[in-house]
This record gives C-alpha cells, sequence and structure tokens, in this order.
C-alpha cells in the first residue's frame, strides 16, 4: 500500500445512527462534496436537511417517498445496483425532505454544497443516459443520471459505473485537480468512488500523484468501501474476475461553470478506451 491510507473510507467506520457511510466535507478534508448512505428499515422514515447542500436521493435497493417543498415524489427504484438505472429525486439546498419506505432499503445521498436553490425535482429512470465507455477489457457502462449536460444543478455531478469482472475501468489515467481554459481545459473538481461487489468479492483502485506531494495510493476495496479523490491521476479501477463492480461517482468543485473536463496521463494511450 501506498502513503495515503487516510484516502479510504471503510465500510462502517463513519456509521452512525440510520447511515452506514457519512462523509462531508469536513471529514474528506475539502470543500464541497458529500455522498451518505441512509439504511430504512420497512416502515422507516428520515428527515434530511440539506443546509448549505444539493441533495440528490437515488435508491441503490429498494423504494422511497420523498417529501420536499410541499410535493411527494415516488421512487420506485429497483432490487439491487447491478440491475439497471433507478429513478431519483433533487433535493434543494435549505429544503427538509422527508425520506420514507415502507418495504425498506439504502438510499444514497449525493451531496454538495452549492450556491444557488433549484427547484426540487423527479428523474425518471427512463430518461438516464446509458453510455457504453470504453473497449475490449476497459468496457463499462455508464449511468450519467446527474452528468453535468444530463441533470440541471448547482455544482453537483453524478454518475454511476458497471464495470464487467476483470475489466479495468477509471482507465486511462486522468485528473481534474486544476482550473485550466483554453484548448486543454481541465476542471477542478473533488470527487468520491462508492463501491459495491456482486457476490462480494474484492476491486483495487489506484490514485497517482498529479504534483508534488499529491495524492498517492493503492487500495484494496470491498462493498461498502469509499474512496476520496481530492486530486491526482485516478485510475484504473480493477474488478475482480467473474463479479461485477459498482461505483457511484461523487463530485463537485469551486468552477463557475459545472463541467466534467479531464485531462489524460500523458504516458498512458487513450484510443480506445476512454
Amino acid at each position: 500500500m501506498v502513503k495515503d491510507e487516510h484516502l479510504v473510507v471503510r465500510a462502517g467506520s463513519t456509521a452512525h445512527g440510520p447511515y452506514a457511510l457519512d462523509i462531508d466535507p469536513e471529514r474528506a478534508g475539502w470543500g464541497y462534496s458529500s455522498l451518505r448512505v441512509l439504511t430504512l428499515d420497512a416502515g422507516g422514515s428520515h428527515l434530511l436537511s440539506a443546509g448549505e447542500s444539493e441533495w440528490i436521493v437515488l435508491p441503490l435497493n429498494g423504494g422511497c417517498t420523498v417529501l420536499v417543498d410541499g410535493e411527494i415524489f415516488e421512487l420506485r427504484g429497483r432490487n439491487g445496483v447491478f440491475d439497471g438505472v433507478s429513478d431519483f429525486v433533487y433535493v434543494p439546498r435549505d429544503a427538509h425532505a422527508q425520506i420514507a419506505s415502507g418495504a425498506g432499503g439504502r438510499f444514497a445521498l449525493a451531496g454538495a454544497k452549492c450556491e444557488r436553490r433549484l427547484p426540487a425535482r423527479y428523474g425518471p429512470a427512463p430518461e438516464v443516459p446509458v453510455e457504453q465507455r470504453g473497449s475490449g477489457t476497459c468496457a463499462r457502462e455508464v449511468h450519467n443520471f446527474a452528468a453535468a449536460d444530463a441533470f440541471a444543478c448547482d455544482r453537483l455531478i453524478a454518475v454511476e459505473v458497471l464495470t464487467p469482472g476483470g475489466n479495468w475501468s477509471s482507465y486511462p489515467l486522468h485528473k481534474h485537480d486544476e482550473r485550466r481554459e483554453g484548448a486543454d481545459p481541465e476542471s477542478e473538481l473533488e470527487e468520491i468512488y462508492y463501491y459495491e461487489f456482486e457476490r462480494g468479492g474484492l476491486g483495487y483502485q489506484r490514485v497517482s500523484p498529479s504534483r508534488e506531494g499529491g495524492a498517492d495510493l493503492v487500495a484494496e476495496v470491498a462493498t461498502g468501501d469509499a474512496v476520496l479523490i481530492p486530486d491526482g491521476w485516478h485510475g484504473p479501477s480493477i474488478a475482480p474476475p467473474g463479479r461485477t463492480m459498482y461505483y457511484l461517482n461523487v463530485m463537485a468543485g469551486p468552477g463557475a461553470e459545472r463541467a466534467w473536463q479531464i485531462s489524460f496521463h500523458p504516458d498512458h494511450t487513450t484510443e480506445g478506451y476512454r
């Protein structure tokens, strides 16, 4: 293992109350990105106080209702993250949202500190853009439910990725840790990876320094683990043979434009693998 083990948030290490995972900017040591995993028993409910952040309620397994700003949104959800896309709800900053589930389930709350208060909205599953990215042993499926060009938020960007067993994902190595404009633009974005594995199993995540003293990590990850990426070249994310790897990416940053603009590592080919 390389030096920055503090960037790995192990399953259960931040659990409290109904949250199996709770990462906020203070815990991560940065300014914007948050992720919580909410567990509700059958008939359970939870009040989410948005505060200075915007949030997306995304079912990982199970369905729920979300009451926010006087509207009730019904989320059908899904049986699990390997069963296709899910519908979701956007919760604006300064709102109070009541999340309730008749049958129980687990729900990702992806958040970002923001300035604008956008309206609460429902995101239907059939409208989620599904992208087949890469080829060969770098092929993976991306659910762009809250990508910058797919769903309006102030700062939050969030996508899901399914990587077949044995494949490399998050490849070629890429970064988004500085603001750069012009012919080769780059965004400054903090990022969280949250992992689940089909039928258990283990995967691996690499983060390489992009600057002196930058993030440097090789981590073995399992279901419920998360990795914080404040900077650096990230990738590959490696799936175990025969078992699909899922990860949820949550990103946000200080840029005036909400955009996912990345740079590829110059020593790694991009042909056919993006």
